[in-house]
């Protein structure tokens, strides 16, 4: 079994920035790939960025450029540092850890992005 728990989430105004933690611990392989989702109100849950034990990097279009995913592979840890958010970064973010074949997730941080 793998534990993941998300820090950082809350309410910032347009255009401000956060930066969202996750630790994973229990059984965790050292091949694997660990990931933000969103799910904004009423919408599906959906990727936003990922990022494989060798390195290699994913973005979903909408915050390339804005957002950066970082991971300390000795802690098992992932940021999601978010810059210039927008009305429609909007959403509970969950962590994803896909390791020996399974797939994990937090209980989602509430991101807010209002005035």
């Amino acid at each position: 079994q793998v534990q993941l728990v998300e820090s950082g989430g809350g309410l910032v105004q347009p255009g401000g920035s956060l930066r969202l933690s996750c630790a994973a611990s229990g059984s965790i392989f050292r091949r694997n790939d660990m990931g933000w989702y969103r799910q904004p109100p009423g919408k599906e849950r959906r990727l936003v960025a990922s990022m494989t034990s060798g390195g290699t990097t994913m973005y979903v279009d909408s915050v390339k450029g804005r957002f950066t995913i970082s991971r300390d592979y000795a802690k098992n840890m992932v940021d999601l540092q978010m810059n210039s958010l927008k009305f429609e970064d909007t959403a509970v973010y969950y962590c994803n850890i896909k390791t020996l074949g399974k797939s994990y997730w937090g209980k989602g941080t509430l991101v807010t992005v209002s005035f």
